[in-house]
């Protein structure tokens, strides 16, 4: 199932990283810090969307009767089209305003928000119905759909000369149209089970929800905080190799992710069975191996980091800021998964608004710290060495209620992630023995 999860994200990342080394190749770096900007914004839209009903799902859906499963996707579906509707209101006038706006990404988006919206609905519930299913082959499949469509496309237009920042758009929304049809057509968004929604269940749901979205919120609010800042403050040229640098934590996010993806309903499970250590066992399991296994990866990537930005961005990108950012990044990036499922533990155990108060608080600190240290540098690198704070802000904030939950201390989650690290080596070398001993006797 991990495994599963990996592949599918694993693979998206590979298409992102084709179609980002296109764009970055084809497109001028205002172009590309315009683009970036707008997908910042349609980024924040959508983790608000997904923090409100991704995990949402997952936890009321993960190991419950058919019955109840079907009530609680068509609650949730309800819920998304209420949410699509209200976005269609706001973007009435939106639409008209962005014609007096003279930032050309902001305009974009303003302009076309919430029909990307609507598009991408049927993907994104199949996204999260599969998770809490933990049908990751289909998720494999929903990845190839989307952003294999998008990337083909792109080389298309790049191998005609037509590639511009128009046609990157429009590939972007008919790709996601595609997506979403293909889903649709083979019925993984259990879409008609919005007859058997209830109220009380969809109430059930807007409640958790609205301080779970806390949690999808905070993995990119500060990213989009940051590009705001630089776009407006710095630039769209320095947005670009701001953007080129973090890209490249995909190294780390998408193996996070799919852990992530496929450790919530194993969390999840565990707490609505009432297994306390087994719950907090597997939360420290997940954190402390893939933190020992980012250590290597990081250690690569502070040596390599010219060539690994030479071969995503061009040569034009190595003289300049971006290969020392991404150094920056991926330092900050061990702290990660303790980030990330100290955010999934404290939904898991039905205590949301600690996620929520947590946001707010990032916030502010983010806010605070990029300013003061873009006030004393004026430099990209400022805003990257201000995003650790938040971090460290929002792992103390998080750690405390899931200690209080069931007692552990921090160094002991370093400690199980070795020890269960060395177990899984054991045993892929027993596995690898017994069919390699198995060959031979078979050969004999």
């Amino acid at each position: 199932m991990h495994f599963q999860s990996l592949l599918a994200n694993g693979m998206m990342a590979v298409f992102g990283m084709i179609t980002l080394s296109i764009l970055y190749r084809n497109l001028t770096v205002v172009d590309i810090g315009i683009y970036i900007f707008f997908l910042a914004i349609v980024g924040l839209i959508d983790n608000l969307r997904a923090g409100f009903l991704t995990i949402t799902i997952v936890k009321f859906f993960s190991g419950t009767t058919e019955e109840r499963g079907n009530e609680v996707a068509g609650s949730a579906w309800l819920l998304a089209m209420v949410i699509s509707v209200i976005f269609l209101i706001i973007n009435i006038p939106t639409y008209f305003i962005s014609s007096y706006v003279t930032d050309q990404g902001l305009a974009l988006f303003l302009k076309y928000f919430s029909i990307i919206s609507l598009i991408t609905l049927p993907c994104f519930m199949a996204d999260c119905i599969v998770q809490a299913s933990k049908r990751f082959d289909r998720l494999l499949w929903l990845r190839i759909f989307n952003q294999g469509s998008y990337t083909l496309i792109i080389f298309t237009l790049a191998y005609l000369g037509k590639l511009n920042l128009m046609t990157v758009m429009y590939t972007f929304i008919g790709s996601n149209l595609f997506a979403s049809c293909i889903v649709l057509v083979l019925r993984w968004t259990m879409i008609s089970s919005v007859f058997k929604a209830r109220l009380n269940t969809a109430w059930e749901l807007f409640h958790f929800g609205k301080y779970s979205m806390g949690t999808n919120i905070s993995s990119n609010l500060f990213g989009v905080t940051n590009t705001f800042v630089i776009n407006f403050l710095i630039g769209p040229a320095a947005l670009a190799m701001y953007n080129l640098g973090g890209k490249l934590l995909q190294i780390v996010e998408i193996p996070l992710l799919s852990f992530v993806t496929s450790g919530m309903p194993l969390l999840s499970t565990h707490y609505n069975k009432g297994e306390k250590t087994e719950m907090i066992y597997t939360l420290k399991k997940l954190i402390g191996m893939l933190t020992i296994v980012l250590i290597p990866v990081v250690i690569i990537a502070l040596i390599f980091a010219q060539p690994i930005i030479h071969l995503l961005g061009g040569k034009g990108y190595v003289a300049n800021e971006a290969p020392n950012l991404f150094r920056i990044f991926m330092v900050i990036a061990l702290l990660y998964p303790a980030d990330r499922f100290f955010a999934i533990g404290v939904d898991i155990i039905h205590q949301p608004k600690i996620n929520f108060y947590k946001i707010i608080i990032m916030s502010l600190v983010n806010l605070a710290a990029v300013f003061a240290f873009v006030g004393i540098y004026h430099s990209v690198y400022s805003i990257a060495f201000a995003s650790i704070t938040p971090i460290v802000v929002a792992i103390y904030m998080t750690y405390k209620p899931l200690n209080k939950y069931s007692k552990f201390s921090f160094l002991s989650i370093y400690q199980v992630g070795f020890k269960e690290l060395i177990l899984l080596i054991k045993q892929l070398n027993n596995t690898f023995f017994k069919s390699s001993h198995k060959i031979v006797n078979e050969k004999k």
